[in-house]
């Protein structure tokens, strides 16, 4: 299979792409980026491409990919609601939208987030935002949209994430992930689950659309 992935330089996606080119099935990984990785690999391809709203100088390298990981997130910490829908829902559906257009029978995977409002009417901002970007995608003609809800993540081959706040976070917090992972076993993640989980809807499928920790958990043990 053929990937396009969005979001390689984060702690998510960075985990994602590691399990993509460990995959036999996956033929190439191409990752778009407004930073070169710096990293080579037989089956890597980079765009580099600044304006994440508009796809139209590269929409020939868009074409001909089997499915999309869509792991570029930002956090809602200090932003009003303009600014985070800008950076979540109009920056996903950027993507969405030039990409559904060049390769209809693609399935496309969002990162979301545990708590996400379907409802678009809750008090939590960010939560009716995701909810807003996971709804829009549902509706866009994809040959499949699953939406992936996870919460705690666990780095688990040195990822980083780009915010020194989640990066003080997960310093605090991995000496407690054995004994959250004993407490919550469906509900603690890793990266490498996210990434097994991803290939594994593109494979295989999945019941339902919208995947929880548990339904995350499931996808990667059928992977």
């Amino acid at each position: 299979m053929k990937i396009v992935l969005f979001g390689a330089t984060g702690m998510v996606g960075q985990g994602v792409l590691r399990e993509c080119l460990a995959a036999p099935d996956v033929d190439e990984v191409l990752v778009v980026v407004r930073t070169t990785l710096g990293i080579t690999h037989p089956r890597l391809r980079e765009v580099v491409h600044q304006d994440f709203f508009d796809y139209t100088p590269i929409e020939p390298e868009l074409l001909g990919y089997d499915a999309c990981f869509f792991c570029l997130g930002v956090s809602a910490a200090g932003m009003d609601e303009a600014r985070y829908t800008r950076l979540t829902y109009d920056l996903t559906l950027a993507a969405a939208t030039t990409l559904v257009r060049l390769n209809p029978a693609m399935v496309f995977a969002y990162v979301s987030g545990a708590g996400t409002d379907s409802t678009e009417r809750g008090r939590s901002m960010w939560a009716r935002i995701k909810g807003r970007t996971e709804n829009a995608l549902q509706r866009l003609p994809f040959r499949a949209v699953y939406l992936f809800r996870p919460g705690f993540i666990e780095p688990v081959h040195g990822e980083r994430s780009k915010t020194t706040m989640s990066r003080v976070v997960y310093a605090i917090s991995r000496p407690l992930v054995p004994l959250l992972r004993a407490l919550f076993p469906k509900h603690i993640l890793s990266t490498v689950i996210i990434g097994q989980a991803m290939l594994s809807v593109v494979r295989h499928g999945a019941p339902k659309a919208i995947l929880e920790c548990p339904d995350i958990l499931e996808a990667a043990r059928r992977a």
